[in-house]
């Protein structure tokens, strides 16, 4: 197993989900890892089988991703104008991307050119919301699609066009026999009549991939293809246990920073080596997604000031002070006006 040498960041991040209970905004911070995202995109991106988690690390590229993300129409690209009621659709209910990102594909670039993956990872509480999650993660990998071009013309370069993945973790209300599997959608060429010349990079655009948990603990057999990836996201998406160290450490070694291996291994709990910047940057991306999560489904203002008390131990004061930051910012990204949160 190739392990990956692990950071302080990951480390920061991983004590913030120690204790998650329904999968919300704190699983978003752990996926911003690079360690992290390099272990679930070699299970599930077809252009990175046969690379090493090392190597895919080195495609992920850094300064790309982004959380909460637009996905309603008319706001995944700031650019797209025209008079298509695809893009001018009013008063629809505002979407976001949970974890956006691209990553290079290495099936077609060379050492002049770079092509791009554009990734989409989805962690969700339940399989089950109301609706089939599979539609979901179409729609949004065809907006994450049209956002790739700007303003439409007749003089558009659809070449320009990457392969995005939707990649959805879904963690709870699984049906029982779809328990611990990974389900793949990809377009493609099913029929010809007469010859096609056609090149799969051309059409082969949008890749769905739904990952199905479901209980605390994973019985799966080592020497299963699957295993790896189904066993790390058990590890990271429910609260940890007392071995959560020796088991993590099978796929992100710590022990090659010595002073931080010694904090951890020497002391009750993994939360208490932490260092204190890194936590508070770590609950504010954390208490930044809850807010915007809560605004975006509409949830009473008290109600989320108590959410943020309860989940990330602040004073009432402190909860109000956050909802009204990131409630502005809210609405400064949406164009909005009024009197304020």
């Amino acid at each position: 197993m190739n392990k990956l040498k692990g950071s302080i960041e990951t480390l920061n991040a991983l004590q913030l989900t120690k204790d998650i209970q329904w999968l919300d905004e704190q699983s978003k911070t752990v996926l911003h890892s690079k360690e992290v995202l390099a272990v679930i995109l070699q299970g599930t991106i077809e252009e990175y089988k046969g690379y090493s988690r090392k190597e895919i690390m080195e495609f992920i590229e850094k300064d790309s991703i982004n959380e909460a993300k637009e996905v309603s129409v008319g706001r995944t690209n700031t650019e797209i104008q025209g008079e298509c009621a695809e893009f001018v659709q009013l008063n629809e209910k505002t979407s976001r991307f949970d974890i956006v990102f691209r990553a290079k594909n290495p099936a077609l670039s060379d050492e002049n050119v770079l092509f791009s993956l554009h990734v989409d990872i989805e962690p969700q509480k339940t399989y089950r919301p109301g609706y089939p999650i599979e539609k979901r993660g179409i729609y949004y990998l065809a907006r994450r699609l049209s956002s790739q071009l700007s303003l439409i013309t007749e003089k558009t370069d659809y070449k320009q066009l990457e392969k995005c993945y939707s990649i959805w973790i879904c963690r709870d209300d699984i049906p029982a026999k779809a328990r611990y599997s990974i389900s793949f959608y990809s377009m493609a060429n099913i029929e010809n009549i007469g010859e096609n010349t056609a090149l799969p990079q051309d059409y082969d655009l949008m890749s769905l991939v739904v990952i199905k948990l479901g209980e605390k603990d994973y019985k799966g057999i080592a020497e299963d293809s699957e295993y790896d990836l189904l066993h790390f996201l058990n590890i990271i998406m429910y609260p940890h246990k007392e071995d959560f160290m020796e088991e993590i450490s099978k796929y992100i070694d710590f022990s090659e920073n010595e002073e931080l291996w010694e904090e951890v291994t020497g002391m009750e709990g993994l939360g208490q080596c932490i260092l204190e910047e890194g936590i508070v940057q770590g609950m504010e991306r954390g208490i930044r997604a809850l807010i915007l999560d809560h605004l975006e489904e509409k949830v009473p203002r008290e109600k989320s000031i108590a959410k943020l008390q309860k989940h990330f131990g602040l004073e009432e004061e402190e909860a109000r002070h956050y909802y009204g930051k990131y409630g502005a910012e809210n609405q400064c990204q949406r164009g909005e006006g009024g009197a304020g949160i």
